[in-house]
């Protein structure tokens, strides 16, 4: 898996596109990026990259004063995907295994990644759509569609806002008095809130929690007891995204699918699969 020596880049990446957010003056850029350096120059690099993504961005909000530097970019995301929404329903209702179809554009919202690309944009996630229809999938939709059959209690782990529209067209295929959808608990980079559900129409759908952290992904020490009872007492767990798999792939006792674009050469690695590959992978498979 991924180290946050190899991820450091990125990091940075993301510190001065988090900072261009919150103000235009590049003197203040520069003053700002110079001090997340400094800080970040005592940090312990062995450290996981979600957790190194966490401390990164909180250093970023302290020192803009700006809680969600990324809060314009996930207002946009959710608009365009809810003006797209409704020919992508219509295209899972009409496909001929309406379930496969709207996992594939639940993988395909998986683009929407401002912490692994910041240059992202709405034609990119249109041609990746476009791509969901017939790409290979590594993994099996049959082994997830016999896991929800089987399933008490379902939580489904939310990544990205934006995606969360794409994550609607799976979450009606599931039997949702079973299902439990779970946000991220405060702002970081372009992650899921609980606004942003309610902005991909999901109030009403299924019940929503947060998981009372704020770091891109699902690190449970960090997460709330309540979310932890949740997380425990499931017996499936659909979670979303690379920072989803690089916290819990650890838990092979757990019966997990993650469902994510491999966006990153750690990743590619760790699964054993190219870089762009749509993946439904579960330990226990």
């Amino acid at each position: 898996m991924r180290t946050s020596v190899e991820c450091f880049p990125c990091f940075l990446r993301q510190a001065f596109e988090a900072i261009r957010q919150v103000s235009e003056d590049q003197a203040l850029q520069e003053q700002l990026l110079r001090q997340v350096c400094y800080e970040a120059a005592s940090m312990d690099l062995r450290t996981s990259p979600p957790a190194m993504g966490r401390w990164i961005h909180q250093r970023v909000r302290a020192l803009t004063g700006n809680d969600d530097p990324y809060a314009a970019i996930k207002e946009r995301f959710n608009r365009h995907a809810m003006n797209l929404y409704p020919n992508l329903r219509v295209q899972v209702e009409n496909s001929p295994d309406p379930f496969a179809m709207a996992v594939r554009l639940a993988i395909a919202g998986n683009r929407i990644d401002f912490g692994i690309n910041g240059g992202t944009t709405e034609q990119e996630v249109a041609r990746v759509l476009q791509q969901a229809v017939a790409c290979p999938i590594a993994g099996s939709i049959d082994a997830l569609r016999r896991a929800v059959q089987q399933a008490r209690r379902i939580l489904y782990l939310a990544d990205n806002a934006g995606e969360i529209v794409f994550d609607r067209l799976l979450l009606e295929r599931l039997p949702r008095q079973k299902v439990t959808l779970a946000v991220r608990g405060r702002p970081i980079i372009n992650d899921a809130l609980r606004e942003d559900a309610v902005a991909a129409g999901l109030e009403g759908l299924v019940e929503i929690i947060d998981n009372g952290c704020d770091a891109p992904g699902t690190t449970l020490d960090e997460c709330s007891p309540a979310f932890r009872e949740y997380f425990a007492a499931a017996d499936l767990i659909i979670a979303k995204g690379q920072g989803n798999y690089e916290t819990l792939d650890e838990f092979a006792s757990k019966r997990i699918f993650f469902l994510l674009m491999v966006k990153c050469p750690r990743v590619s690695e760790a699964l054993g699969q190219p870089v762009g590959t749509f993946v439904v992978h579960c330990a226990r498979q």
